[in-house]
């Protein structure tokens, strides 16, 4: 299967991954609407599905670059990166955040100077941790060339510097915490995801 528009997010209704409520995302905003890819990804056919799409819409934003490894941010990027490098062929590390909460790369993992990276994260909503990562790639001497993510939350507006695709592109309402109408309407938050609120 290759993934055409409304088939990812159709993924994400069939498992229960596309969750409406009261959410405080990653980010810090509010939504009404989250998107839970551990549902989908928890699928290894699911999973590899959309890691082999990942692969190739990436390498189509790298043009003759060989890439040699994916990088993603732990938690939710874990599954998806390593997906997509193995469809690439190539190798998979992850950056995870420290007791300090600054992203960083552990687990003696590395990176070489001119090694060509992608990133790869489950979704996007205002490309933080991707920005993160693109710069602790630089940090080594390697080079950031694309970045991929499943769901895209911006509606496209997200600007990381770099090429990036994503298998799908949605605009997701959310809100800054002091004007949340779900807030106002003392709907209680949740924190879904792996981040601790």
């Amino acid at each position: 299967m290759n993934p055409q528009p409304g088939q990812v997010l159709g993924l994400f209704q069939q498992t229960g991954a596309y969750l409406s409520g009261h959410f405080r995302l990653t980010s810090g905003l509010h939504s009404p609407n989250y998107l839970q890819s551990a549902l989908v990804l928890q699928h290894p056919l699911h999973a590899e599905t959309l890691g082999r799409e990942m692969a190739a819409r990436i390498s189509g934003l790298t043009g003759p670059k060989k890439i040699d490894l994916v990088i993603s941010p732990a938690l939710g990027g874990l599954i998806i990166g390593h997906e997509t490098a193995r469809a690439l062929g190539v190798r998979f590390l992850f950056t995870e955040r420290d007791a300090d909460r600054k992203m960083s790369l552990r687990r003696g993992f590395v990176l070489q100077p001119g090694e060509v990276a992608v990133i790869v994260e489950d979704v996007i909503t205002t490309g933080g941790s991707t920005r993160e990562v693109i710069d602790i790639v630089r940090m080594y001497g390697a080079e950031p060339v694309a970045a991929g993510s499943i769901i895209d939350r911006s509606g496209g507006a997200v600007d990381l510097g770099i090429p990036r695709v994503a298998l799908e592109t949605l605009q997701v309402t959310a809100y800054d915490r002091a004007v949340c109408p779900l807030c106002s309407a003392g709907e209680p938050v949740v924190k879904p995801g792996s981040r601790p609120a």
